[in-house]
C-alpha cells in the first residue's frame, strides 16, 4: 500500500514539473496557450531588416489580435470550405514529401543522374528557335501527312544552295515564333534529346514531340547547371521514371520493420497464382490487408499481378506512415498547424478587409474628405493643362472656352473644334504635374526653366490652378485604399475583442525566452 501511494506521490509530481516547464500563457475565448508554442512563433516574427525589433507586450497584443482572426475564420467554416481544405492538403503534400522517402538515398540518386547529365552535356542551357508546326492528339491522318510533308518541304529549302535564312522561316512557317532558353529536364525528352545535341548554330531534321513536329536550330549556349540550382528537378525526373526511387525504398524497408510487417504466405501463393484471393495478405502494426483490399487498388492500377502486389504494399506502408506524420514528427504537426492558421488568418482578413476597402467607393471617398489633409503634397503640383497653339488668336480662344468648361470636357472640346479635319491647331497635354514633370508647366507655373518653343505651335499657354493636395479621391486612390484597409482592420478588431474573452499570465509571461 505504502509503495502504491509513493507512485501516485511520484506521478503528481511529475505532473506538475510538467506544467510548471510548459505552462498556460494565456487563454483566448477558453483556449489555453502554452508558453512554448507562444516562443516557437514569437522569434519568427521579429523583423529582419535592422528596424527596432518588437517589445513581448507589443507582440503579445499582435498575437491575440491573430489569434481573434483565426478564430472568426473557423466561426464564418472557412475551414471547412472545399477550397481550404484543397489547399491545405496540397501543402500537406508538399511538406510530406521529404517524410516519405530516405533524404540519404535520394540525394545519392539524384547526383547519380546529375553526373550521368554531366557525361551527355546536358549541361547548362542552350537557347533555341524552331520551326514548329502543332499537332494536337485528335489530330487526323491526313493532316499529319500533309504537316510531315510541308516540314520536309521546309528543311530542303533550309539545305539548298543558297540555303534559306531560318529565322525567315521561323516568322512564315512556324506555330511558336519565339526564342526561348531551356535546361535539361524542362522540356519532353524528344525535345531535349534533339535540342542539347546540336553545336550552336545547327539545326535539325525535322522530329516528332508529344507537341508537334519540330526544325529546332540552336542560337546560343551558357554554362554547366550547378547540381542545387536543379535538384528538385533531378528528383521529380527520378520520380517520374521509375514506380519508386532508391530512397523511397530504403523507406519501406525500414518502416516494414517499424510497424511489424508480417507476410502471410499462403494468401500472397494463392493472388500470385490466381491473380485474386480472399485471404490474409499481410499485417501492418498489427492491423490486417486482406485480397479485398488489393483488389480495389488493382482496379485503380492496371499491370502485371506481381507488380500490382509490390506498388500495393508499398502504398499501403507509405499510407500508413503518412497518416502518422503528426503523431510521429512534432516539428510536422507544428509546421502545419501554423500554415493552417496562417490561410484562415489571410482568407478572413481578405473577406472583412481587403475586399470591402477596394470595392467600397462611397467609404473611400467618405474617409478621404476625413482626412484630407494627410493627402497634401510636400510641394504644391498643377491640376491642368499646357496647349500648343498655331497662332495667338487661337491661344486665346482655347483658353476663354476651357475656362467654362470641366476638366473632364476639355480632351473632347479640344479635339472637336481645334482639331478636326485633319488640321491640329492645338496639342495638348492634360493632367496633374508636379515641377519636372513638363518643362513648359515648371516656366508658365513654377517659373522655371526657359524652353524653346515647339515649332509650328510658338504659342504656349496653361489652363488650370495650383493645389496643395488631390480634390479627389481617385488621384491617391491606391495609397488610400491601404490606408482604408488598415482603418476598417482597426474597427474589425475592435468588434472581435468586444465579444472575446483574453486572459493572460503576467507571471508566466515575465518568463518566456528566459527560464
Amino acid at each position: 500500500m505504502k509503495r502504491n501511494l509513493f507512485v501516485i506521490i511520484g506521478c503528481l509530481c511529475a505532473m506538475a514539473v510538467a506544467g510548471q516547464q510548459d505552462p498556460v500563457l494565456m487563454r483566448i475565448n477558453g483556449k489555453d496557450v502554452l508558453r512554448s508554442e507562444f516562443e516557437r512563433i514569437y522569434p519568427k516574427k521579429q523583423p529582419l531588416n535592422g528596424t527596432e525589433p518588437k517589445t513581448i507586450n507589443e507582440y503579445v497584443g499582435q498575437f491575440v489580435d491573430f489569434q481573434l482572426k483565426v478564430d472568426a475564420a473557423r466561426a464564418a467554416g472557412i475551414d471547412t470550405s472545399f477550397a481550404f481544405r484543397n489547399n491545405l492538403a496540397g501543402y500537406r503534400a508538399r511538406l510530406a514529401r521529404p517524410f516519405l522517402t530516405d533524404q540519404k538515398e535520394e540525394e545519392v540518386d539524384a547526383r547519380q543522374l546529375y553526373h550521368k547529365m554531366k557525361a551527355s552535356t546536358r549541361t547548362g542551357q542552350v537557347r533555341v528557335m524552331h520551326i514548329f508546326k502543332y499537332l494536337p492528339q485528335t489530330v487526323s491522318s491526313v493532316r499529319i501527312r500533309e504537316a510531315e510533308r510541308q516540314m520536309d518541304s521546309i528543311y530542303k529549302t533550309l539545305t539548298s544552295l543558297p540555303p534559306a535564312d531560318f529565322a525567315t522561316c521561323v516568322e512564315k512557317y512556324s506555330d511558336d515564333k519565339k526564342t526561348f532558353w531551356i535546361g535539361w529536364l524542362q522540356t519532353s525528352a524528344e525535345f531535349e534529346n534533339v535540342a542539347f545535341s546540336l553545336p550552336k548554330g545547327d539545326f535539325s531534321k525535322p522530329f516528332y514531340s508529344p507537341q508537334g513536329l519540330h526544325i529546332v536550330k540552336v542560337i546560343d549556349r551558357k554554362d554547366t547547371t550547378s547540381f542545387d540550382e536543379i535538384r528538385e528537378e533531378l528528383v521529380q525526373r527520378l520520380a517520374r521514371e521509375r514506380v519508386l526511387n532508391k530512397g523511397t525504398e530504403v523507406l519501406i524497408r525500414q518502416l516494414k520493420e517499424t510497424y511489424h510487417y508480417l507476410s502471410h504466405p499462403s494468401g500472397v501463393d494463392e493472388l500470385l497464382r490466381k491473380g485474386e484471393t480472399d485471404q490474409l495478405l499481410f499485417t501492418l502494426d498489427g492491423r490486417p490487408w486482406t485480397g479485398t483490399d488489393f483488389k480495389r487498388f488493382a482496379a485503380a492500377h492496371p499491370q502485371g499481378t506481381k507488380d500490382q502486389f509490390d506498388a500495393f504494399v508499398a502504398k499501403t506502408i507509405l499510407d500508413y506512415e503518412n497518416s502518422r506524420l503528426e503523431k510521429k514528427y512534432p516539428v510536422f504537426c507544428s509546421m502545419m498547424r501554423e500554415y493552417e492558421a496562417d490561410q484562415l488568418s489571410q482568407e478572413i482578413s481578405n473577406r472583412e478587409v481587403e475586399k470591402k476597402a477596394a470595392s467600397d467607393e462611397a467609404g473611400l471617398s467618405t474617409y478621404f474628405k476625413s482626412h484630407k489633409s494627410t493627402y497634401f503634397w510636400t510641394q504644391p503640383r498643377y491640376q491642368g493643362a499646357v496647349l500648343h497653339c498655331v497662332n495667338k488668336k487661337t491661344a486665346k480662344k482655347a483658353k476663354k472656352l476651357l475656362r467654362k468648361l470641366p476638366q473632364s470636357e476639355w480632351k473632347e472640346r479640344v479635339r472637336s473644334i481645334f482639331q478636326a479635319s485633319g488640321i491640329e491647331k492645338v496639342k495638348m497635354e492634360q493632367g496633374l504635374f508636379a515641377e519636372g514633370d513638363n518643362r513648359y508647366i515648371d516656366k508658365l507655373v513654377f517659373k522655371k526653366g526657359e524652353p524653346d518653343p515647339l515649332e509650328s505651335y510658338p504659342f504656349t499657354i496653361v489652363v488650370g490652378q495650383k493645389q496643395k493636395g488631390p480634390e479627389d479621391y481617385r488621384e491617391v486612390r491606391a495609397s488610400l485604399v491601404t490606408d482604408y484597409q488598415r482603418f476598417l482592420e482597426s474597427l474589425w478588431l475592435k468588434r472581435l475583442h468586444a465579444s472575446a474573452k483574453v486572459e493572460i499570465n503576467q507571471e508566466v509571461l515575465k518568463t518566456v525566452n528566459n527560464h
